[in-house]
């Protein structure tokens, strides 16, 4: 069931992910009033292009409209604190994209502040939403796989393979500390949490940087854009273009993963596989409508997505009958339909198939344990003592809120 057009929402940069949101909400009905980008003449620009009816000048002034209800936050990592602490002061639901900070600290403030709140938080884990991997989390809950042992996998992209490629998340400041782990990794370290209901306790994390050099653009520049520019400065970079990890979950089991953003052929690959100790599971962004199910003692299985056919969260993910595939933009639906139906209830659910604020934390704790054990070349424990006494904040200024 789509949200009631009662519920309008403003988007914060439109580059590609943001574009993607805009479309996103248009098609479950959620109407997007306004725009916000880095300045209020390219905010005009881009208001034009995509048929929205207001550019912002100012996150000020799109919080004074009363009638936004909920802001998509899809800037440049290095302004998702600032915004999201404004706009959770200002009473409004907040979805960002990931990761949800520059660093864990900034990251564990939102999460209390968010859940203090009592507003919906949710950050752009949109992979999730694939309506078999929504299949696939309810089956192992379920015990199809039996006891996880062994998670596999990659997520392995081409758009920065040559020396001339070059985008905002190469630089520090703006992308953070880690970028293939951070942009893409995350994505998958979230999925085989989600899909397994285990976390990753450990790592052993070899990050490397193939291109050391790279050539700047003079202009402004557009992820995934193909234009080559005629002028260029040459800059160094200090953030992986690849990342091999080792992983070990809360229930024993164990993982590795290959990350890249510099694997040619690869424009979004993502694959994963799940052995259990009953049966195997295994899946690949680029045929998404695929589930391949392992067994020993009897042939294996091809589950082709197909709503007849799948179980209750799978079917509610789906959009299009089986043999129409669903793919990218798809989820983002799927994923924005489950959080504006806690929008509408007036809050988050209490257990949400989306990623809260919560998760985005733990996959900041992760991701300081990658960056601990690539420079010390040692096992890292994923320290979540902090997390803990965020949740107990957390809960503690909810029980407060409900008694006041």
């Amino acid at each position: 069931m789509y949200p009631t057009r009662d519920i309008a929402c403003a988007v914060i940069g439109t580059g590609f992910i943001g574009t993607v949101h805009v479309e996103a909400l248009r098609r479950i009905g959620v109407p997007v009033l306004g725009i916000l980008e880095d300045t209020p003449e390219h905010g005009a620009a881009r208001a034009a292009e995509l048929g929205v009816p207001r550019a912002y000048a100012s996150l000020e002034e799109l919080l004074t409209d009363e009638r936004v209800r909920a802001v998509h936050v899809t800037s440049p990592n290095h302004l998702h604190y600032r915004q999201v602490v404004e706009i959770l002061s200002a009473g409004r639901h907040v979805v960002c994209e990931k990761p949800l900070a520059m660093t864990s600290t900034e990251s564990a403030d939102l999460v209390a502040r968010a859940a203090s709140s009592g507003l919906v938080n949710a950050v752009n884990f949109n992979i999730r939403f694939y309506p078999l991997n929504q299949h696939l989390a309810a089956e192992i809950a379920a015990g199809a796989l039996g006891t996880v042992r062994l998670v596999t996998g990659h997520y392995l992209q081409d758009w920065l393979a040559l020396e001339t490629d070059w985008n905002w998340r190469l630089e520090p400041e703006r992308g953070g500390a880690l970028r293939a782990v951070g942009d893409i990794g995350s994505h998958f370290l979230d999925l085989v949490t989600y899909l397994t209901g285990h976390r990753v306790v450990s790592v052993m994390a070899d990050l490397a940087t193939f291109i050391p050099v790279r050539h700047e653009p003079a202009g402004r520049v557009l992820t995934f854009a193909n234009d080559r520019a005629a002028q260029t400065v040459a800059r160094e970079v200090t953030t992986e273009d690849a990342a091999t990890i080792l992983l070990h979950f809360d229930n024993g089991a164990r993982g590795l993963v290959a990350i890249s953003q510099v694997s040619h052929g690869r424009k979004n690959s993502l694959g994963y596989e799940i052995d259990g100790s009953a049966a195997a599971a295994a899946w690949e962004s680029e045929q998404p409508d695929q589930l391949w199910i392992g067994h020993r003692q009897r042939a294996n299985e091809i589950l082709m997505r197909n709503p007849a056919l799948m179980n209750e969260a799978g079917r509610a993910a789906a959009r299009l009958p089986g043999g129409h595939v669903e793919g990218f933009g798809d989820t983002f639906a799927a994923h924005f339909t489950a959080i504006y139906a806690d929008i509408a209830a007036g809050g988050p659910s209490e257990r949400p198939a989306y990623a809260t604020f919560a998760d985005g934390h733990d996959e900041m704790l992760v991701g300081d344990a990658v960056a601990e054990s690539a420079r010390s070349g040692r096992w890292a424990d994923v320290r979540r003592g902090g997390a803990s006494g965020v949740r107990e904040a957390a809960a503690s200024a909810m029980q407060e809120g409900g008694n006041s």
